[in-house]
Formats: structure tokens, sequence, C-alpha cells
């Protein structure tokens, strides 16, 4: 009954909305507990995701979600708006997160060829709205994955989604079959019927490529047309395709002579119809080949031949540790600066492209077999975002910490365990466990009987510090969370004891340290305080000045807090310079209890020090 309702109501707003003059939607209140430096576009601007003050920005979030994949909610990531609306909430008050990748479906949004599903347009788009009215920016995804659910037999192994299924009665693929497969990723290189749809996909058979650019450019034009103003400028870009793969390479071609030939090519049409729907100052997130940069799975790639492309494109791939899911490979968890090598790859590849990048999907399961590297594994891989060099060295070489990456876990799905999916259509099939999609369990989130979103994961480890937005550009950046693996507090970057009073000050507590230079903007630069930080237990030591129980905000107060946009109840810090080309940084813990003025002053001589010796 929810899903019938919801679809009878996005009817009406279709019938309804269809009677008002196109263009953006009709004006909205700003969003709540906005300052005047918040809300703006975003753009890319060297090598960094820019805000409309100037200055650089980081997004972290989640997926929105594994839902989209399933039938149950007919492609939606949620039954209801009320359901997206308790989603964004949590996400930023729980989660600490600023963004999100809004899972779409080709297959529920052309499920005849030719005509888009309004309706399901319509329902979308307003969950969309949800988050953008939370001050949770928003990039979508044409999702993906083993190419369509329409493939699989009703008593098949596995499942997928994406394209509907008329594109996939076209081809006359054989019987799909994984043979001995562990894991459902095989199906991508194993399986047939899925090589040969994404085959046929790239390669344009029947004009699928065709139909599904042109079905994406009126799923654009709609979003545009049917959110606010404000909405749409809270759109950070668009994702075309997950994890595109070749199915089969043609004789002579490899990962590499692919993405060039024929991957990169699809992302420039693509670009043409996001110009073409009115996105021309949003970003496309083009995803690489699939196993570019796998630890176990890897092939040549990274868009190796696209040459420098730009302010109009984001790098977004993806990153699992295939060694830590296959449960042999890799037998131990995961350590101090496991990862750095991997994300410093991801740096290294934006750069050289000429743009920033995001890594769009990361996590580990939570349940099976290696569900235990779990909270090891998602440390070392926040770690890794926040900066390229290990724990044990960070304060030794804190300057070639590169660029904080911006990143978006999978997954965040408040119905995990309460899913109610046949899989494949099939009766007998009922899936309620975990995601309820290929025995995937990743969701950071769920409702428990009350039916309130709580973690799945510790807190400690989701509701990060990170610099949200800089006034000028991170030169280094570190978040020390002493999240626990079980009963023991990981601690892999500790204050060095040649700093004896930051050392006394932080003690057991949980600290963030960011280095700076001052831009040219005079609005101030912002991290996100998590619910661990509150007012009454958070230090600041700062060039711009020292505080305990850091006072509230004004233009005229260099280090004080306030409420993030949303009104979820999640809080910043925000400090503000007067200069630009200064250095800057600022130290903020929850480990000290009313410290004196004399220790404040210290530590901030200590940190001044340090700072002289290694960024001169």
């Amino acid at each position: 009954m929810p899903n019938i309702r919801l679809r009878l109501l996005a009817v009406l707003v279709v019938l309804f909305g269809s009677l008002t003059v196109a263009g953006a939607g009709p004006a909205t209140a700003a969003v709540p507990n906005s300052l005047w430096f918040d809300g703006t576009a975003l753009t890319v601007s060297n090598g960094r995701f820019v805000d409309g003050q100037g200055r650089e920005v980081v997004l972290r979030g989640y997926n929105v979600s594994g839902e989209t994949k399933l039938d149950e909610n007919h492609g939606l990531p949620f039954a209801s708006v009320a359901d997206a609306k308790k989603s964004a909430t949590a996400l930023r008050a729980l989660g600490g997160g600023n963004s999100v990748r809004f899972l779409l479906s080709w297959a529920y949004a052309e499920p005849v060829r030719g005509q888009v599903d309004t309706a399901y347009l319509a329902a979308a788009t307003a969950q969309m709205g949800a988050f953008l009215d939370a001050g949770i920016r928003v990039y979508p995804d044409f999702h993906q994955d083993l190419y369509s659910r329409y493939l699989f037999d009703p008593d098949s192994w596995y499942t997928g989604d994406g394209a509907p299924q008329w594109a996939v009665d076209l081809g006359n693929y054989p019987d799909e079959s994984c043979g001995i497969c562990f894991l459902w990723g095989q199906n991508i290189t194993q399986n047939g019927a899925v090589k040969a749809a994404q085959y046929d996909f790239w390669h344009n058979a029947y004009g699928l490529q065709d139909s599904f650019l042109t079905m994406a450019q009126k799923t654009m034009a709609y979003i545009k047309q049917n959110l606010t103003t404000e909405q749409f400028t809270g759109v950070v870009g668009f994702d075309p395709y997950n994890e595109p793969y070749a199915g089969t390479y043609e004789s002579g071609q490899a990962s590499r002579t692919w993405e060039r030939d024929l991957l990169w090519p699809f992302y420039v049409k693509f670009r043409a119809r996001m110009d073409a729907a009115g996105w021309t100052d949003k970003p496309a997130f083009v995803e690489p080949n699939l196993f570019w940069n796998g630890n176990v799975s890897k092939e040549e790639g990274g868009l190796l031949d696209a040459g420098s492309i730009g302010s109009r494109y984001v790098f977004n791939t993806h990153f699992y540790d295939q060694k830590a899911i296959s449960g042999i490979l890799m037998w131990g968890n995961a350590a101090d600066g496991q990862y750095t090598t991997d994300f410093g790859t991801v740096r290294d590849r934006a750069s050289a492209l000429g743009t920033t990048a995001v890594v769009s999907e990361f996590g580990h399961p939570l349940n099976g077999s290696t569900a235990g590297k779990a909270p090891t594994v998602l440390k070392a891989m926040y770690q890794a975002l926040d900066s390229r060099v290990k724990g044990a060295n960070w304060w030794t070489t804190p300057a070639t910490s590169g660029p904080v990456l911006s990143g978006s876990q999978w997954q965040w799905d408040i119905y995990n365990g309460r899913h109610s999916e046949l899989m494949n259509g099939n009766p007998d099939k009922v899936l309620t466990t975990g995601d309820a999609w290929n025995d995937e369990d990743l969701s950071a989130v769920r409702l428990d009987d009350s039916g309130t979103a709580v973690l799945r994961q510790d807190a400690r480890l989701l509701d990060r510090i990170y610099p949200s937005a800089t006034s000028g550009s991170t030169l280094a950046f570190t978040y020390e969370d002493r999240s626990r693996d079980g009963s023991t507090t990981l601690t892999w970057n500790p204050v060095p004891s040649s700093l004896p009073n930051v050392s006394s000050l932080v003690g057991s507590g949980q600290y963030s340290l960011q280095v700076w230079r001052s831009g040219s903007g005079s609005a101030p630069t912002e991290l996100h305080l998590p619910a661990s930080f509150p007012n009454a237990s958070t230090t600041v030591v700062s060039d711009l000045g020292t505080a305990y129980a850091p006072p509230a905000y004004t233009s005229t107060t260099p280090v004080g807090t306030t409420a993030e946009p949303g009104g979820t109840g999640s809080r910043r810090l925000l400090l503000t310079d007067t200069d630009s080309g200064t250095l800057h940084y600022a130290l903020v813990t929850n480990g000290a209890t009313a410290p004196s003025a004399t220790v404040l002053n210290a530590a901030k001589s200590e940190l001044a020090a340090w700072m002289a010796a290694k960024f001169a």
C-alpha cells in the first residue's frame, strides 16, 4: 500500500506540475541555519572543488542507496519523501555527511523505450529534494551492476540492476551462468550474458547507448525544472554510469585502448547532454575502468589517454579491498597506512587529468566471514582520504599529505535488514536480511524497532572532523578518530612526545590538525564537528587564537562554532583569517578538561615551532 500511495501522489505531482511554467520550481525559504557564505554552487578550479566564496570544499558522505537496485520500492531510494527526510537528517546528524551520491535507475526511468516515466522522476526528484533541503549536496548516479536484473533467471544465485527489460530483450543473450563464483562481482568477467550485454552497450548495438543518452538528458532536464533554484544549486554534478567495464575486449584491444576509444567518447557525449539539459556549469563525475586501481583484479587505465579533462569533469573512482573481502588473500586486519598508496594513485591521476577526485564508493561488508576486518579497513580508508601519509609518519612529513579527498561510503540504507525483495521477481525467494542484494550487507545505518535511525558502525569512525570548506588551500590534514575494533581503541597517529604540551592537551581524546594557506576570500574555514565534540569539551589551538568551549560564531570571532546548514542539529567550527597567502593551523581536540591559558599557550608555541620546521 505505501508504494501504491507513493505512485498515485507522484502522478498527481506530475499532472498539476504540468500546469506550471517550465523552468525552476517555486521559490522556497533558504536552508535552515544557513549563513551568508553557505549554499553557493560548486565548481572545479585548480584541482579542487570550490564554492562561490572561492573556498576549497571537501565532500564527505554516503551512497543513497542500494535500495535503488531493488524492485520493492520500484527503483527509488525510499518508500516515501518522509523516509528520505528521516534519512537525510540522520545522515547529517549521525554520519557527519555533507553530500550524497544519489542513485537512479535506467530501468525505472525508461521502462518503455523512448518514454521516460515522469511519475518515477517526480518521486525521485522529491526524495532528492529532501537531502538538498537539509543542506546536503547531491550528485545523482545512473547505477548499474551486472548490466540488468532482467539478464538473470528467477532461480539464479545472483541478480543485477541497471538496464530496462526492453534493452535486454533486444540482445537475445545466452542463459546467464557464472560457473564457480564465490563473489557476485565475478559475473562481470565470467557470466556470458553479462559480458555480451556490456559489449553491446559500449558498441551502441541496437542504438542502446543512444537511447540511454536521450533518457539521461530528459532526466536531467526534468530534475532541473522541478527543483527550486536553491535546491538545484546544491546539485554538484552527475555520475553518468556506475563501474563501467567492456564486457569483452576486441582482438588487439585492452583496457587502456577501450577507455580511449569507447569509454571516453561516451563521456564526451554525456557531457554534451548535460549542457543541453541546462547543467552546463556542473561537472560530469566520470569513472574509469572498474578494475583500474584494484588490488587483485587490476587492468591498465585511469583515463590515461584523455589528456587534461579540466574543470568540466571530475575523476570519479571506487575502491574496495579485494584482498580483505576475499577472506583468503589478507588474513589479518588492515593497519596504519594500508591504503595510502592506493588513494595516492587516485590523487596523482586526478592531478594529471587537471581536475579533482572523488572516491564515490568505498567500504567493507558488515556481515559474513570477513566482517571482523571492517573496523580497521574503514579506518584505514578514511585515513587515506585525509592524507597520503600514514599515521606513524604524519607528524614527521606532513607537507607530503596531498589534497584531502572527497568520498562517499557504500552505503546508507535505512531499510537494512527490513527488506521484502522478490529476488529476480521470484515469490519463493523473498530477501529480507542485509541489503537484500547479492548477499551484500554494507549499510552504515538501520532503523530500530521504533523506526529511529541508528548506526551499525562505530560513531567515532563515521562522524568525523573534516575540512568541509577551506578559505585557501589545505596543505595537510589528519584526524585521529580513536575508533574501536571491538573493545580495542585504534590509535594510529598519536601526538609525538616531542610536543609534550600538545600531547598532554589531547590525552586519550580525539583530535584533528589542519594546515592551510589562506586565500583572498572573506568567508571562514569550516570543519565539521562530530557529536563527540560537544561545545563544553572542545578545545581549539590555532595561530588565529585559542579557545576552550569556543564561543558562538560572529564575523569578528576568529574561532567560533555554529550549526551546520539544514537544521539537523549538527555543528561546525568556523576559523576566520583576514590575510592572503599566509600559513595557518588549527588543532581541535576533545581530550582536555578546562585547560589553563598557560597550557593552551604552551601548546600553541609548540605547534608554531613545528609549523616553522615542517612547512618552511
